[in-house]
């Protein structure tokens, strides 16, 4: 029967030992203290971690292999998970080391490109695990690591581990593709019950069929139910605070939309291009609209119109007008300025440019996000990066918001003092 070893990627040393605790209740069969988390918190953690279960530690050794390996001996780990990167000098060094203290060895491929090659080269070293590893970074691209773990499943005979991204969903499919040991982070350590979360993957990875809404990875197909999913915020956070168009503010509270932008910049009061803007577009389109001037753009009728056309939503960089009657309609409408005076359709401006909003440069496919706090403008290059970095850091503080409930404080969840810059 496969093994479930949860992931405790964190950098606090508190919420890793509870989040464990949890974990093990529900299940887990080892706990693998993360490399954030042992250079956060060094051996220590190691050592407090040994006294609840089996632990592996995620040194990612890529030298002075003998080293590290009794480090973590003497500091009571099971396993020592070094690079598949590593030379083969090192690796066999932490073999020789992990004998000679008692502990095994797990390779990690994160990084490799050959992973079959590569995966028979390190078990001929003597490793007693071979890890098949898609990083997070490569995780928010949408990148799956099933492919891989079949390709070295078919030529190791020793245990296969499996980790990247890997939900309730996709246990199952992880040990029938032929993990011995599957690898579980974030759908474990930021649930908000983690036991339960815990007790699921192993129901899955026994068979089971149990959906998940999170924890999971969007590809270009789904984008916009995944920016449906998250707020804004969240959004600016994943783009390291950027992204917020400046001044733009929503009509009425209760707007969300997503979708992709269609571009119109025009002068002030001139609002032909803006109307021919909506015979253009679809339901997935947010017309984005910069307006150099005072006169409204955009009022009832032209909202009217928009709904007939079913489009996402409306972003004027500019002023509206008719905003009683607009509020009756069911189209976000984005805007910065009010103005009952309107100006004069006389054809001037382009659609499908790039322009700026809000002081954000946006560009025609561009994805536009808006909600009760503002607008945000994501480059359609790094669309899909964005969106599953945004669910994470929503499923990040869910767990956080937890840990709130049942006591403590934001400072304390992330021990603000300690983490505070060094002076």
């Amino acid at each position: 029967m496969a093994l479930l070893q949860v992931a405790l990627d964190l950098i606090n040393g508190k919420r890793a030992i509870q989040i464990a605790k949890e974990a093990l209740e529900g299940g887990a069969d080892w706990l693998e203290a993360g490399t954030p988390l042992i250079k956060a918190e060094g051996m220590e953690i190691v050592r407090q971690l040994s006294r609840l279960g089996k632990v592996v530690a995620d040194m990612k050794t890529m030298d002075v292999g003998s080293v590290e390996a009794e480090m973590v001996a003497k500091a009571g780990a099971s396993v020592i998970s070094i690079l598949g990167l590593a030379s083969d000098e090192t690796v066999k060094e932490v073999v020789e080391a992990a004998r000679k203290y008692g502990i095994e060895v797990m390779v990690d491929l994160l990084g490799v490109k050959d992973v079959e090659r590569r995966a028979k080269e390190v078990e001929k070293l003597g490793v007693d695990y071979i890890c098949v590893h898609t990083g997070i970074d490569e995780q928010m691209l949408g990148e799956s690591v099933f492919d891989a773990l079949e390709k070295v499943a078919r030529v190791c005979s020793i245990p296969v581990a499996v980790a990247g991204g890997i939900n309730s969903e996709t246990a199952g499919e992880a040990v029938r593709k032929g993990a011995s040991i599957v690898i579980v982070g974030g759908a474990i350590i930021k649930a908000e019950k983690v036991k339960e979360a815990t007790q699921n993957i192993k129901k899955a990875m026994q068979g089971a069929r149990i959906e998940s809404k999170l924890f999971r990875k969007y590809k270009s197909e789904e984008i916009k139910k995944a920016f449906k999913m998250v707020s804004t915020c969240n959004i600016c956070d994943a783009m390291h605070n950027r992204g917020a168009m400046r001044g733009i503010k929503p009509l009425k509270a209760g707007y969300k939309m997503a979708g992709k932008a269609l571009t119109v910049r025009t002068i002030d009061g001139d609002w032909a291009k803006v109307i021919e803007a909506i015979d253009m577009a679809d339901e997935n389109t947010i017309i984005v609209v910069e307006e150099h001037g005072d006169k409204a753009i955009w009022g009832e009728l032209a909202t009217n119109s928009a709904v007939v056309k079913k489009i996402e939503g409306v972003v004027i960089d500019g002023s509206i007008r008719d905003v009683d009657h607009i509020k009756k309609l069911d189209i976000p409408v984005f805007y910065r300025n009010i103005n009952p005076e309107a100006g004069e359709p006389k054809g001037y401006g382009e659609i499908g440019t790039e322009i700026k909003c809000g002081g954000q440069v946006v560009k025609k496919g561009d994805w536009i996000v808006g909600d009760d706090n503002g607008v945000v403008a994501i480059p359609k290059e790094i669309a899909v990066e964005i969106a599953n970095r945004a669910m994470n850091v929503m499923e990040r503080e869910n767990r956080i918001r937890e840990e709130i409930r049942r006591g403590s404080s934001l400072a304390k969840v992330l021990e603000l003092r300690k983490w505070e810059k060094a002076r």
